[in-house]
């Protein structure tokens, strides 16, 4: 693995940000989501819509980018002080199909748990994970994430249709980020 350079989002990087999201709901959420969401036309432009919106107004999140030269090769995306009794929410994290396993989603989520650690309130990290999407849950389970919740799947900007049937999700949780972030100066 070549040198990874890790930095803070700007709105500059919605359109990158967005083709990977899409990229990565194509891959992993199939079955979830419905085909005609992933395969259609409204895909990318909601992906575009979200990652503006949330850039242009980044007050209480964080966005972290990964890249590799130039390319982009993923981003974690963190809700300080999301949830009263969860703590902050990493409600995106999400790496290149040919990056994954190469350590740059770890390096990615250590670096979410360490604003966490520095800019929350609460320690506590969570994310929700689909049931389906049993590498992901194995990823944070080893690196120490429990479940402690079930809950069925929102919609994807609030579209029923876009839905394949009434998946389910988990939350995972960490009672202290700081466990998970690199020691200072790493």
């Amino acid at each position: 693995m070549t040198s990874l350079r890790f930095r803070a989002a700007t709105l500059d990087d919605a359109e990158r940000i967005a083709l990977l999201h899409a990229d990565s709901w194509r891959r992993h959420y199939r079955g979830t989501y419905a085909d005609s969401f992933l395969d259609g036309d409204d895909l990318l432009p909601d992906r575009r819509a979200v990652w503006s919106s949330r850039l242009a107004a980044q007050a209480g999140t964080m966005t972290i980018v990964a890249e590799d030269g130039t390319d982009l090769v993923g981003f974690g995306r963190v809700a300080f002080d999301n949830d009263g009794r969860w703590g902050s929410l990493l409600d995106n994290l999400h790496v290149t199909h040919d990056r994954q396993r190469t350590g740059t989603g770890t390096a990615l989520l250590t670096r979410c748990a360490a604003a966490v650690a520095e800019q929350a309130a609460s320690t506590s990290l969570y994310l929700w994970v689909l049931e389906q999407n049993t590498a992901a849950q194995g990823f944070y389970r080893a690196l120490g994430g429990t479940c402690v919740e079930h809950a069925e799947v929102p919609p994807p900007g609030g579209v029923p249709a876009r839905l394949h049937g009434t998946p389910a999700m988990f939350r995972l949780s960490w009672p202290d980020a700081s466990a998970l972030a690199p020691p200072t100066g790493a």
